[in-house]
């Protein structure tokens, strides 16, 4: 009896060992090590509203030069390429008819002269003294046309971009030279450029004259340029259901050139948003979903979210489950999973 009470006693001790160790392999696996992360307090920020848009840019203004009648082409003092400041003689056209012209003025300035005086006499016939004034003033202004024909000058500063006849060639009023419209030269104004968009109905409220606009272009990746909206358009397309807009870009220093490609955003305003550190928003593999992680009380919760514009190192997320004056997990993020514990670092 006494033996079997010894055995009974030793069997519980072993089962009592066994147990002891069975708790404490668990205790164990259900430790799991707190993960060192950084975190950042998220506020909204306030950053310009845009709309993002693509155009090709136009000279401001751009003329197919030539004279209003046909005629010997005299001197061409300018070449493709070529920098013209307004008032510069550009074209000189043979002037025979200018002269004869003036000659027939100077003859019918002394008719008219002469009936000047005998108007004051009473000598003169009113319908005489009438044909004599109009007969002056028809070669008077005859004389100026081919004044302004004959010697073609720069209306605007700009640059010569076409030339379509050489000297003494004749001017047959017909586009010769590989010229789109009837013209001697092609002239353009590119300072300022301007670029044609159609937006959107639902931005007609939004996008007034005056509205600042930047461009940016793959050519000058380093730099913007600034402008402005300079005609709305007053109508809307019912097929397009869009609106044209006019866009005024200085150009002192003529870095930009008519056919260039650019992206233009508009700035309509002001809204607050959560925009947080791109390295912060992880990607699903094998989809497109985007996440990131929160401190909630000490453990991480992964939260998705919808990515919205860039600026530069940032991103704007959106997400019903971010609230102002939450905790973004920034550095340590990739070995997390939801509910991982956290050890907060500084």
């Amino acid at each position: 009896m006494i033996r079997n009470l010894i055995l009974s006693t030793i069997a519980i001790a072993a089962l009592a060992s066994c147990s002891g160790d069975k708790n404490k392999t668990e205790q164990q696996a259900t430790t799991v090590e707190a993960i060192p992360v950084k975190v950042q307090k998220l506020e909204p920020t306030t950053i310009a509203t845009t709309l993002d848009y693509t155009a090709n840019l136009q000279a401001d203004e751009e003329v197919y030069y030539a004279p209003a009648s046909t005629g010997r082409i005299e001197k061409i003092y300018v070449e493709v390429g070529d920098r013209i400041k307004k008032g510069q003689v550009l074209v000189e056209m043979d002037r025979t008819s200018l002269i004869q012209a003036q000659a027939e003025l100077t003859n019918l300035e002394t008719e008219y002269n002469r009936a000047k005086m005998l108007k004051e006499t009473g000598s003169i016939s009113q319908q005489n003294y009438d044909a004599a004034v109009t007969q002056y003033e028809v070669a008077k202004a005859n004389v100026e046309f081919l004044k302004e024909n004959t010697k073609m000058l720069a209306p605007f500063d700009g640059i010569v971009t076409g030339k379509y006849f050489e000297d003494k060639e004749l001017y047959t009023g017909a586009a010769a030279g590989g010229a789109t419209k009837p013209s001697v030269i092609a002239i353009q104004k590119i300072n300022p450029m301007k670029a044609y968009v159609n937006l959107s109905e639902q931005y007609y409220l939004s996008v007034k004259k005056g509205t600042r606009v930047e461009l940016k272009s793959d050519i000058y990746p380093d730099r913007v340029f600034e402008g402005k909206v300079s005609i709305v358009y007053p109508t809307i397309d019912p097929t397009t259901r869009t609106f044209t807009v006019e866009i005024q870009l200085p150009n002192k220093d003529e870095a930009l050139r008519p056919g260039m490609y650019g992206t233009i955003n508009f700035f309509i305003g002001e809204t607050n948003t959560l925009v947080v550190p791109a390295i912060a928003v992880l990607k699903l593999q094998g989809s497109n979903d985007r996440y990131l992680f929160l401190n909630d009380n000490g453990k991480a919760k992964r939260v998705s979210v919808t990515l919205g514009r860039r600026f530069e190192d940032k991103v704007e997320v959106f997400s019903d489950q971010i609230k102002p004056g939450a905790e973004l997990v920034v550095v340590g993020q990739g070995r997390l999973v939801d509910g991982s514990p956290l050890n907060i670092t500084k």
